[in-house]
């Protein structure tokens, strides 16, 4: 398997890649700039700004879609990517904490992961939202990768902790049970966002690794796929289209200046990575 690159170096900061039928295509954000993007089906690519921060969007239940700002989340319900943003009220009163990655689960709820702006260790938490509300699942310093998988658990990293976490899930009593699952710190860089595989497994983003790998099932490391840039962020799974059953990476270019490679900020993909495990649409609302 290798990475071929899709698109110029557009972001400083590329994270959050997410694909819906709905869309014209991939949609992925530029987090510190607050840009979200899409990816056109003749290769071009259109941004629309929606605030200081864009940490990761998502599809909405019934049409439309949400992205999670600095502190608050914004919704449409249209599903272009000019249609009206809604925002919603502050989900937290620190200041220095922003959104960072996040996840829906199976029921459409959403889990929000966020951070200190100076990676202060366990300032951040991972939380459930609903109607402008959190209900905190549990601290974390820079709380990354989110994915569910078909047998009723969730996969999860804080990525300072250099391994992938496991919990327990249901619609009544949410994220439970988090356990260590995989030891990742073998790997360079720090693990960073995930996309589960149909079939169970998880493929990894290792940022300052320059590598995207695919743990199996049994949490064993399968494959290893280098990228050309020093900062992957995340990785995403597409379903339909020239990239059906390829998995999309985000990459950055973040405080590397003048050491930055020329294609850091742009989407690469691995064109034969399989088939993603569905991704959940959120069904909450701002209030």
């Amino acid at each position: 398997m290798r990475a071929e690159q899709l698109t110029g170096p557009l972001c400083e900061h590329g994270e959050g890649p997410a694909w819906s039928e709905r869309w014209a295509g991939l949609r992925w954000v530029d987090m510190l700039a607050g840009d979200v993007l899409e990816l056109q089906p003749d290769g071009s690519v259109r941004r629309r700004h929606t605030g200081s921060v864009a940490a990761f969007s998502r599809p909405r239940s019934g049409g439309g879609w949400m992205v999670a700002g600095r502190s608050r989340l914004s919704a449409t319900s249209g599903d272009d990517l000019d249609a009206n943003l809604d925002v919603g009220p502050e989900l937290w009163s620190d200041a220095d904490v922003r959104s960072n990655d996040g996840a829906c689960a199976p029921d459409g709820s959403l889990l929000l992961g966020t951070m200190a702006d100076d990676a202060t260790e366990d300032r951040g938490f991972l939380a459930a939202v609903e109607r402008g509300d959190t209900r905190r699942v549990c601290a974390a310093t820079i709380s990354n990768g989110l994915g569910f998988t078909s047998d009723g658990g969730a996969l999860y990293i804080d990525s300072t902790l250099r391994r992938i976490d496991r919990f327990d899930w249901d619609p009544i009593n949410g994220l439970t049970g988090r356990r260590p699952w995989v030891d990742v710190s073998h790997a360079p860089g720090i693990p960073d966002g995930l996309s589960v595989a149909a079939d169970g497994g998880v493929w990894v983003a290792f940022f300052g690794g320059a590598s995207v790998r695919r743990y199996g099932p049994d949490g064993r490391e399968e494959v290893v796929v280098s990228i050309p840039v020093a900062q992957p962020t995340a990785v995403a799974f597409v379903g339909a289209g020239e990239l059906a059953g390829g998995l999309v990476i985000t990459t950055s270019r973040h405080a590397l200046g003048a050491a930055a490679e020329r294609s850091a900020g742009a989407l690469f993909a691995i064109p034969d990575a399989g088939e993603g495990a569905r991704v959940h649409e959120w069904s909450g609302e701002l209030r």
